[in-house]
Parts: C-alpha cells; sequence; structure tokens
C-alpha cells in the first residue's frame, strides 16, 4: 500500500509540474517573443545539466531520511574541476584527468557519509563544514584564479551538439537520469532506499545496513558532482574554485520541487528531472525577458517554500496519526 501511494504522488506531482511548465512558457513567450524558438529551446537545456546532476544526487541524499542533505556538493565540484584543470595542465591526458575528477568527487562524498552515516553527525553541519573546507582548498590551491584552457577536443562534451541536442545532454545528464531511474525504481537497492527514508528502524529490523545504504547515497551524490566538474569545465573551457557555489541551493530546490519530502522516503527521479524542466524555463526565459536577477532569485525561494508546503500537507494527509509518531520518533533518532 505504502508503495502504491509514494508512487501516486510522485505520479501527481509530475503532472503539476508538466502544468507548471508549460504556463511558465506561455508567459515567457508573450514577455520575450524569441524564448518558443525551437533553437532556443534546445540551448537552454545546456543550463540544466550541472544543476540537473547535482539536483539528482542530493534527491538521493534527502530520500534517505535522517535529515539527510548536502551543501558541500558546490565545493566538491569546484574541487574537482581544479583538480583536473591541473593535471591537464601538468601532461596528464584529459580523459584519464576527466574520469580522475568524477573519482575525487566520489572519494569527498565517500568522507561525507563516513562523517554523517558512521559517525552520526548532523548532516547540515558536516557538509557546512565540508563546504568550507573544499571550497577553501580549491581557493588555495589556484590562488583565487580560474584555471584554462582545456584542450580543444575536450570541448565537444560540453559545447557540442549532435543535431539539435547538446552532447553533454544526451551522453551525461540524460543516461545517468535513465540510470538512477531503473535503480529506484526496478532495483533492491532502490527499495531499501526507499525503506530507509520512511521508517529506519523497521529497516533495520529486516536486515537493512541503514548506515551502509546512508553512506553509499552521500557517495553517488559526490560523484555526481565529480561528473558536473567534468561537463562544466568542458563547457566553459574553464575550472573556477567558485564554478559549484551558485548550484547548491538550486539542487536542493529541483530535488523538493520535484516531490521529495525532506524527512525522506518520498520523491522521484522523473520528479526531480520535471523540476529541473521549471527551473531551466524559468531561469533562462527571465534572462531573455531581461528581468532582474533579484527576481529570479526571490521566484526561486517561493517555489521551495511552496513545494515544501504541498509536500508535507500530502504527507501528513497520508499518514495515520500512530505512523505519524512513529516517523517523527524515527526521525529525531
Amino acid at each position: 500500500m505504502k508503495k502504491y501511494a509514494v508512487k501516486n504522488w510522485a505520479s501527481n506531482r509530475v503532472v503539476w509540474l508538466v502544468i507548471l511548465a508549460l504556463g511558465l512558457a506561455s508567459i515567457l513567450s508573450v514577455m520575450s517573443p524569441y524564448f518558443l524558438n525551437l533553437t532556443n529551446l534546445l540551448s537552454i537545456t545546456q543550463f540544466s545539466v550541472i544543476v540537473g546532476l547535482l539536483g539528482l544526487g542530493q534527491t538521493l541524499v534527502i530520500l534517505g531520511g535522517g535529515g539527510g542533505i548536502d551543501l558541500s556538493s558546490g565545493a566538491i565540484l569546484s574541487l574537482s574541476g581544479v583538480i583536473m584543470a591541473l593535471a591537464v595542465a601538468h601532461g596528464l591526458n584529459f580523459v584519464v584527468a576527466s574520469v580522475m575528477a568524477a573519482g575525487i568527487g566520489l572519494a569527498l562524498g565517500c568522507l561525507n557519509g563516513l562523517l554523517i552515516a558512521y559517525q552520526r553527525l548532523p548532516a547540515l553541519i558536516v557538509t557546512l563544514g565540508t563546504q568550507y573546507l573544499f571550497g577553501s582548498i580549491a581557493l588555495g590551491i589556484t590562488n583565487g584564479t580560474p584555471l584554462s584552457p582545456f584542450p580543444a577536443s575536450f570541448a565537444d562534451l560540453g559545447q557540442g551538439f549532435l543535431g539539435p541536442i547538446p552532447n553533454q545532454v544526451l551522453f551525461v545528464l540524460v543516461p545517468i537520469a535513465i540510470i538512477l531511474w531503473v535503480i529506484m525504481r526496478k532495483t533492491l537497492y532502490g527499495q531499501q532506499l526507499y525503506a530507509v527514508g520512511t521508517n529506519s528502524v523497521a529497516a533495520r529490523l529486516v536486515g537493512i545496513s541503514v548506515v551502509r545504504m546512508r553512506w553509499s547515497l552521500y557517495a553517488i551524490n559526490g560523484l555526481l558532482a565529480g561528473v558536473a566538474a567534468v561537463v562544466m569545465s568542458s563547457w566553459l573551457n574553464t575550472a573556477s574554485p567558485t564554478a559549484g557555489s551558485p548550484y547548491v541551493l538550486e539542487s536542493i530546490t529541483v530535488a523538493v520541487l520535484g516531490g521529495t519530502s525532506i524527512f525522506g522516503g518520498e520523491g522521484s527521479i522523473g520528479g526531480t528531472i520535471m523540476a529541473i524542466v521549471v527551473v531551466t524555463i524559468l531561469e533562462s526565459g527571465f534572462q531573455l525577458a531581461n528581468i532582474n536577477s533579484v527576481i529570479q532569485l526571490g521566484t526561486l525561494g517561493l517555489l521551495l517554500i511552496l513545494s515544501v508546503m504541498v509536500n508535507e500537507r500530502g504527507r501528513m494527509n497520508a499518514l495515520s496519526p500512530t505512523r505519524l509518531t512513529r516517523m517523527r520518533r524515527d526521525h529525531e533518532q
């Protein structure tokens, strides 16, 4: 029954987001006649990849419950990117350096998971601390200066197109989203993740390793941040020690807007993908319409607050008083 309820709620959220996206597109097309141009619509998908990768990772972390969140993903992106750039500058092949950047992201995510899952430290405090730590290392090894350029062939990933579709969308974001969707919907790992996020005590009693599960979520999140570093460096042809900073709050926004409950156990990859579409339409349309960036930030903040309200109202309505008390007790633990 619970699985059906989660699936039904996720489906409703996706439909709601599709309607919102269409409504925003209609309004923005009136504000800017260039918005609905097919070339523009396909090109703005480039802006969705970085926040998309970080948002997918954030979705997994929050889904695992226990107050899961990662404020350091932007700093992981930045540090992975500048180390990759330094390696290329010292003669390392850019393909090998790209794999290394993803590995660095994975290692940093594992560190977060070790402190949070195994040492049982609060995720908010740990990732806030590692955000400062990773960010300061990135600034220190570059003296605060962006590193460039990369080899011309490296730009194919971030700047190239296959027909009208950007390579970074077709070969990075879409495959990763599909893989995560399959894992979440079709595998035992996905079922265990929802079980841990819904009620970690019950999950532990049936033999699921809650600690290992939550550690793995931070590891995957770090890996996705490392991949995002590769895409961003290829797209901009530079690696900045502060490149990931603007994307942290956006990644949380798309996860929550997509229907992921901040208490864990509810959410979907499809919902997050549609939320990425909505945020990309909003930001790109506002820029084309020359709307002040302050209004853009305020709109994102409003969307985040409304999303939390809708998520939690639906969650409370679906729970019996006894189950609600049990989940609150589990969250406190």
